[in-house]
Formats: structure tokens, sequence, C-alpha cells
């Protein structure tokens, strides 16, 4: 953010966001929890969205997040999302475009309705929170830090998933064009999460044989902890990132290990 640019980071600490407002899609559960937590304990005011609300309060530290009922597919539901957070705040710092997902579905029998409704929640939807991010943040003084959520699936095939895959592949695209379109007031960045330790992923796949059969892939010998994008998330809405725009920053433990490599070498 302009407002921070200069700052030096050994007179002050760059991660403190005391003061800054920032909003999280989906940010009752799963990852969505765990970005706001981190930027609550960070010191931010922190606004959560969903369809339902959280099944208890969310809070760091000492704060604690306020809750909006919102469908980020719903133009109007969005707009009265920010209407609350003009409200109650007066600005916004920080935006992150969490909310999305995908069940398993084979692209060859999945129904126009069900691909259309997939990519609306996870291209379409960002792009409406973000267009509604940047026309505050254009007006304030030190602009502002957009942050979508991607995705590996977005960046290799995703069978399985190819509508999900797609619409991950163009919020990076989207990331990078809002990037440039935005700046220099306000900085769009995303971060691409590998697979994520979270109670759905361990409940919805089998359980531990087939987390197991993940970690074996990832070079780093295990999954992504939520803390770890919440990190990733903090930093790109702090300071230290205040020259970082356009990027997509891959949280993912060094990718997926090449085929050849889990080989017999003797095969």
């Amino acid at each position: 953010m302009t407002h921070h640019e200069g700052t030096d980071p050994r007179s002050a600490d760059p991660l403190d966001l005391t003061g800054r407002v920032a909003l999280v899609t989906g940010g009752t559960r799963g990852v969505g929890l765990g970005i706001a937590v981190g930027l609550l304990t960070a010191g931010a005011d922190v606004v959560v969205c969903g369809r339902t609300p959280p099944e208890e309060p969310i809070t760091g530290g000492a704060r604690t997040a306020g809750f909006v009922t919102a469908d980020v597919r719903d133009a109007d539901q969005v707009s009265g999302l920010f209407s609350e957070i003009a409200s109650r705040f007066g600005r916004l710092d920080v935006a992150v475009n969490n909310a999305g997902g995908s069940p398993v579905a084979e692209a060859a029998t999945a129904s126009p309705r069900f691909s259309a409704a997939i990519v609306g929640l996870n291209l379409l939807a960002p792009l409406q929170v973000a267009q509604a991010a940047n026309a505050v943040m254009q007006t304030q003084p030190d602009g502002g830090s957009i942050i979508n959520i991607t995705s590996v699936s977005g960046t290799r095939p995703s069978p399985g998933t190819a509508a999900y895959g797609a619409a991950k592949a163009g919020l990076i695209n989207l990331t990078e064009s809002l990037a440039a379109e935005w700046a220099p007031k306000v900085r769009v960045n995303a971060v691409c999460g590998g697979a994520v330790a979270t109670e759905n992923l361990h409940r919805g796949h089998g359980g531990d044989p087939y987390i197991e059969s993940i970690e074996a892939t990832v070079p780093m010998g295990r999954l992504a902890d939520v803390a770890d994008i919440a990190n990733a998330c903090l930093f790109l809405a702090s300071p230290l990132a205040s020259y970082i725009s356009g990027s997509n920053l891959f949280v993912h433990g060094g990718g997926e290990v090449p085929p050849f490599l889990l080989l017999d070498q003797n095969g």
C-alpha cells in the first residue's frame, strides 16, 4: 500500500496491521478461517462473510472478527456487504478472495448448470468482490491490497475438477490484469496453495491413507497448514510487499514431484 512505501522495517513492525480493515470471503471455516485469525492476530479489524454464520466467534489475539451474511456470487449481496463495511469502518485496506471450491465431477458428464456454478463461484465472484474493493481503495490515500486465493489446480491438469481448475487458471490471469489496471493505488496478488490440511479434506477423501498419498508427492513431505496460507496473505497485505503486484505466490511445499522420479530406477 502506497501509504507504507518507504517504511523502515527496523523502526517498526511491518507486519503490524493495527488500524487496518480486512475482508475475508468464506472466512468462517477452513483456509478462510485461518486467514482471518492470522489477520486478527496481526492487529487488523477483520470482517468475514459467508452464507451461514461461524459456529463460534472467530478470534485472534484479543480481537474478534465481525460477520456479514453474504453469498459472493450475488451482486446485490456483495453490494450490501461493502455497504456494511463502509458503515462499520469507513475504509477497507485488505480484501482476501478466499471463497471457492468444487466437488469432484467428471468433465464428460458435468451439467452446464454445474459448470456455470463452479466458474461463477471461483472466478466471477472474486471479480465482483475485487471490483467493489477497488472502488473503495482507489479513494483512499494509501490505496489497498487485494489477495486472490488460487490453486495449483489452475497451473496443471485438474482431472475430476476441470471447471474448477479452469476457473482458478482464469483467476491467476485476472490477478495479473487487475494489478496492471488498478496500479499504483491498489496491489493485486494471488496465493497459490497446494493441498491444505483441513478437516474437510481429511473427511471428504477417505482420511489418513489419502492424506499420506498426497504427502508422498510433495517435496516438503507434508500438506500445507492453514497458517502457511495465512502467513503468505499477511506478507502480501503488509508494507513488506509494497512493490509486489500481479504475483501468484506459490505455497505448495515445492510442488509435485515429477512422476519419473517416483518410478523404480530399474523399472
